[in-house]
């Protein structure tokens, strides 16, 4: 089967209309595609590092929808034609013009999976748990990630930088917390080294999901690892939560933007000589990185890795 994608050129200033409009009449998933520049406050709400290069606004946006031979084509179009109709009343349409193609009936949720595959990081192997274990990779340490459609792979140069650094300084006594936990593959592939125990914050709810499904795949117990959906900078109950002075090692995985806010409140929560293990910094952030690691005279900056164009601070507690 087929589906039939319509895309509506129209202006950007009547997009919010024809959503609701399109909300009422049964049609749901829509793309919005248009030229609009992020603003200061979206762009701090996101933690973008990079913005993409646009060309200028001029007004124009793409609205497109989806329907399968079920949705009886022909009277959709008639309501959104009809729709259209009482709207240009209020505002500028623009061209309003409706084209048609079509796209393969695929499996979005689950396509993506092709495309993750087992992977090293020294002598750790990481895996989707519908993969095999490759015959030269059987004496590696097993990490078993499945990220589902919400978290990233750990296959991202960052992820493996947070690796390496765990690698040198966790051990059995360890304590750890790992901010914007995500899938866990971080505060797993502490437990993997021999940590005691681990603490986990992130934004999104599907963390506690997600971690719980990756602690059975890897045959740990929830009792090990610890999973809070808060924001650790300015939830007083996540903060309370994590607890005060108790870590011996603090990894988060973030953006640089984020690790500059994170670098005045993570002290509190490590331990006197433990390490705070950062990444997700681009290159042409790392000096302000820096700069808010200098700041603090309770952090002295021991060691800064790079992989590709991406950086990784590791401070420790004075």
């Amino acid at each position: 089967m087929k589906w039939k994608k319509f895309t509506l050129t129209t202006t950007t200033e009547a997009v919010d209309l024809i959503s609701s409009m399109f909300d009422d009449i049964g049609i749901e998933g829509i793309e919005i595609e248009d030229n609009i520049p992020l603003t200061e406050k979206e762009t701090k709400g996101m933690f973008i590092d990079i913005l993409p290069e646009l060309p200028p606004d001029e007004g124009v946006a793409r609205v497109s929808f989806y329907l399968d031979d079920d949705d009886q084509v022909e009277e959709m179009l008639r309501k959104v034609e009809e729709g259209l109709d009482e709207l240009s009343a209020y505002t500028d349409l623009g061209e309003r013009t409706i084209t048609a193609s079509e796209t393969e009936d695929k499996d979005w949720i689950n396509n993506w999976k092709q495309y993750f595959k087992p992977f090293t990081v020294d002598d750790i192997l990481i895996k989707p748990t519908w993969e095999t274990i490759p015959e030269e990779h059987k004496d590696k340490l097993l990490i078993q990630i499945d990220p589902g459609t919400a978290f990233g792979t750990g296959m991202h140069e960052t992820t493996q930088l947070c690796i390496r650094q765990l690698r040198k300084y966790v051990n059995e006594e360890s304590l750890v917390l790992d901010v914007g936990t995500g899938s866990g593959i971080l505060g797993i592939t502490a437990l993997k080294l021999g940590a005691k125990e681990v603490w986990g914050t992130d934004l999104d709810e599907n963390a506690i999901t997600a971690v719980g499904e990756n602690l059975v795949s890897n045959a740990i117990s929830e009792e090990k690892f610890h999973v809070r959906q808060g924001n650790i900078i300015d939830d007083k109950t996540t903060q309370d939560w994590a607890g005060y002075e108790k870590y011996d090692i603090v990894v988060a995985n973030i953006l640089a933007d984020v690790i500059i806010m994170l670098v005045d409140e993570i002290p509190v929560h490590l331990k006197k000589g433990g390490y705070f293990i950062t990444s997700g910094i681009i290159n042409m952030k790392e000096e302000a990185v820096k700069a808010a690691f200098a700041r603090r005279s309770d952090l002295e900056v021991v060691e800064i890795t790079y992989q590709g164009e991406w950086v990784s601070v590791t401070a420790r507690k004075r």
